[in-house]
């Protein structure tokens, strides 16, 4: 059982911790990474050993923050995971880790408690949100790459402060980013603005496999990981394809199926109205948000698009 802690134990346990390895989600977004950029740049303000740790490759796209990432050249003596909601998300690479996460910083509803101590704030719009307020009451300077880390973390996770999540908080943490030199005129160019290539050859091949179900209120659509590799698309232009579904007129359950190196397939769901994402996934061993949630189905296509499919039946 995790003991719930406010930002004021987690600054004093950050404060007495060294040698700290920041953990972030697989499959790598903008809120994990920029939020334990950000911390990560704190903790070495205060002049602690830190480092951050992914088991996935975080893609050049993200240069900017300046991530220091593991190299293994020393042992953590704490570990923390950043926006990370259960176990099954951090990834074969960070198994060594699992049985030791002294802290966790997250805002999922669908957080399991794994963590020694966690910090939960489920009405974050993202865990940025959470890390801001934290390293405001930590005594060091507020970069603009500290800005630029949390600016991403909460935009990304907003749609460019468009999802229903977004909220005055919100809207007050990013001018505040602003004015501490979040360059985010370029950084809304970068994240929302410019599609690779490979972006756009991966969201061809998604629509080609395009499903309308329940009269037309659920869109799934699904890519192989042959068509993944043969279009070169990276993590992050697979993650950008997931809000697709939910676009289309009249549709309330967008799902967007990709299949890992692993044969298994990585579910997201995006939905509207009152209908819970987190429950879909969460009855297939995932969770995530009411807008917005995610899973892992082992098995063939065919099975994970009908396992989706009847509790998407159950919310609709």
């Amino acid at each position: 059982m995790t003991e719930r802690i406010d930002l004021a134990a987690v600054m004093e346990r950050l404060a007495g911790a060294e040698d700290i390895l920041l953990l972030c989600h697989k499959n790598p977004d903008g809120d994990t990474l920029g939020s334990a950029g950000a911390l990560y740049w704190a903790l070495t303000a205060l002049g602690k050993r830190a480092a951050i740790f992914c088991s996935d490759p975080v893609t050049e796209r993200y240069d900017y923050m300046q991530l220091g990432l593991y190299d293994g050249s020393w042992e953590p003596k704490y570990v923390a995971a950043i926006d990370v909601a259960g176990i099954q998300l951090f990834g074969e690479g960070a198994a060594q880790y699992l049985k030791r996460v002294d802290l966790c910083i997250d805002h999922h509803p669908s957080n399991s408690g794994y963590a020694d101590a966690t910090l939960l704030e489920p009405e974050a719009a993202a865990t940025a949100e959470i890390i801001y307020l934290l390293i405001c009451r930590m005594e060091v300077e507020f970069t603009p790459v500290m800005a630029d880390c949390l600016y991403t973390g909460v935009s990304t996770d907003t749609g460019c402060f468009k999802f229903a999540n977004t909220t005055p908080r919100t809207h007050h943490i990013a001018a505040e980013l602003m004015e501490r030199g979040a360059h985010f005129v370029h950084l809304n160019e970068l994240l929302f603005e410019s599609k690779s290539q490979r972006r756009l050859a991966i969201e061809q091949t998604a629509l080609s496999h395009l499903e309308y179900h329940f009269g037309g209120r659920c869109a799934l659509m699904y890519v192989s990981r042959d068509e993944i590799l043969q279009t070169g698309a990276d993590s992050n232009d697979l993650e950008g394809i997931t809000s697709i579904p939910r676009m289309i007129e009249g549709v309330v359950v967008g799902v967007t199926m990709r299949q890992l190196e692993s044969g298994s397939y990585k579910v997201s769901v995006r939905t509207a109205g009152e209908i819970d994402a987190c429950k879909i996934c969460a009855a297939l061993g995932g969770g995530g948000h009411m807008r917005a949630a995610g899973c892992e189905f082992f098995g063939n296509l065919e099975n994970a698009k009908a396992a989706v499919l009847a509790e998407v039946e159950k919310q609709i």
